[in-house]
């Protein structure tokens, strides 16, 4: 070999081996301070106990502290807007139903503050919710079979409300497979709309089986069917709309957790193998599975595949249930 190529190679070999000490210590040296956790939806919610979940174990396995910060409002678009302007360095992350917030907003709205394709990095996945219809455990409505006499009883067939994007996809799916006009009434808060529920304004909601779960344990919701394509092991006795009748669809949102784009790999693949350490831990199962909760551990490669694949399916569930973006 010629000299000058042994230069050539060497300095080659040096660049390499000095970006991987670069690399291994922008991994080592992180965390140095608090990391903030974005959270979509309100506090109390169900999304905001599962943020507060794994920030917590998260803060545990780091050795400080990860601080959650709720911001709530625009089907989660605030939160997921401020991730996106947040700096790439790893110290603020969004725990969010990734597939509702990022992947189908795009075909929602039509003016996001974000891009849903180069704004973001995927870190890992981390489970997968169904989402129920829910009615005034009051009122004469036992089944989706009543639900929908009722609504067709009424002008217009009454109105909904949710306080998500999956909420939205879900229920027009319903209407669509029903036969329904039933005017959605788009919501800040969950308590907001199960208020308006249980005064009689509202004819059902749709909402995430976690949150759900807590309120039909406290005897005000009657949860009537799942959305998922499947029954959920934590609600075995809840028939999918699918069983019933109402379409084929799978509206189960998975969630995942996000960092700004750009921020450096080291720092994406030690979160990624911390998140999934919390996971696949059994308390964090136990977890899981009380909140309705499939887990979902991965990778940040097929995360973002998932990401991909999943902006097809959502495109495809927006266009079937008719949704106009707004």
């Amino acid at each position: 070999m010629k000299p000058g190529k042994r230069y050539e190679l060497a300095g080659r070999v040096a660049a390499t081996l000095l970006a991987l000490s670069a690399h291994g210590a922008i991994a080592q040296d992180y965390p140095a301070r608090d990391i903030r956790s974005l959270c979509n939806y309100a506090a109390g919610s169900g999304a905001d106990v599962i943020v507060r979940f794994y920030s917590d174990r998260l803060s545990k396995l780091l050795g400080v502290p990860v601080l959650v910060e709720n911001k709530p409002g625009a089907n989660g678009a605030i939160a997921t807007d401020a991730l996106a302007k947040s700096k790439p360095d790893g110290y603020t992350i969004l725990i969010t139903p990734v597939s509702s917030t990022i992947v189908a907003a795009p075909y929602l709205f039509k003016n996001l503050p974000f891009d849903s394709t180069r704004d973001f990095a995927a870190v890992t996945t981390l489970a997968s919710l169904s989402f129920v219809i829910l009615a005034d455990a009051a009122k004469p409505v036992a089944n989706v079979a009543e639900l929908v006499a009722h609504l067709k009883a009424k002008p217009n067939n009454g109105f909904y409300g949710t306080t998500n994007n999956t909420g939205v996809i879900a229920a027009e799916l319903f209407k669509q497979a029903a036969g329904l006009k039933t005017t959605y009434v788009p919501y800040k808060l969950n308590t907001q709309a199960l208020t308006d529920l249980l005064l009689g304004q509202l004819d059902f909601i749709t909402f995430d089986a976690t949150w759900a779960l807590g309120q039909a344990k406290g005897g005000r919701v009657r949860i009537l069917a799942a959305t998922s394509a499947k029954r959920s092991s934590a609600l075995p006795d809840v028939p999918t709309l699918s069983e019933l009748g109402y379409g084929s669809n799978d509206v189960a949102p998975w969630w995942g957790v996000v960092v700004p784009a750009g921020t450096p790999r080291p720092v994406v693949e030690k979160l990624a193998g911390l998140f999934n350490q919390i996971t696949s831990a059994e308390d964090t199962k136990k977890f899981l599975a009380g909140a309705a909760f499939d887990p979902l551990p991965g990778t940040p490669d097929q995360m973002q595949a998932l990401m991909k694949s999943d902006a097809e399916r959502w495109r495809r569930y927006t266009t079937l249930a008719k949704i106009q973006p707004q």
